[in-house]
């Protein structure tokens, strides 16, 4: 199983970190032995500093399309990973950590990529830290879409069923410290919750 990650889907968020948006979608991969499920995210023992992105996760079926959804945190080494970048190397050691993607319940799905971003009946995401919403935005605000995704994804990645698209995070990251207090959603545009994470940084 791979976790396949696109990155700066949301203009807003390419921006807010001095990037242009690509033209086309761009990927990173996480091995699934970097997932979490539960439990504190362990900011301290972690080298360098340790920073939020809340995202839609999608697990794809045999067929790469949707069969269920969750809420996920694409955990990253910011200053790891422009380090890396300034030296034009791959920045792995940025993204790829131990329980560096951080996944809530899957809730079993079967629309189509197109309607998670709908603006009537796709989904939002909401990262509260601390009980200060950090990060919100409804899916529709992306400007390189799921399905994009996918249809660049599938003409040169190895897909497989079970797979995870992790679809991008919105403006708003930040970096986490200890005894900071997680609230992550993926809801529906009447505010009904899909998926969460509460955990806790230690």
């Amino acid at each position: 199983m791979a976790l396949w990650c696109t990155i700066r889907t949301f203009a807003k968020h390419a921006a807010e970190l001095g990037n242009e948006q690509p033209e086309t979608p761009v990927f990173f991969v996480k091995p699934n032995n970097c997932i979490q499920r539960h439990g504190a995210i362990q900011v301290s023992q972690h080298p360098g500093e340790v920073h939020h992105e809340v995202e839609c996760v999608v697990r794809l079926n045999q067929h790469a399309q949707p069969e269920a959804i969750a809420v996920g945190l694409d955990l990253t080494d910011r200053l790891t990973q422009a380090s890396l970048r300034s030296e034009q190397l791959p920045w792995t050691k940025g993204k790829c950590f131990r329980a560096s993607a951080y996944v809530g319940g899957f809730v079993e799905w079967n629309g189509s990529f197109s309607s998670l971003i709908d603006s009537e009946v796709g989904f939002k995401l909401n990262l509260w830290v601390n009980d200060v919403l950090v990060q919100s935005a409804s899916l529709s605000e992306m400007t390189i879409p799921p399905s994009l995704q996918m249809e660049e994804l599938l003409t040169w990645a190895p897909v497989q069923a079970g797979d995870y698209l992790f679809t991008g995070t919105p403006a708003g990251v930040g970096r986490l410290y200890p005894k900071d207090r997680l609230k992550a959603t993926l809801e529906s545009q009447d505010g009904s919750i899909f998926s969460s994470i509460e955990t806790q940084c230690e």
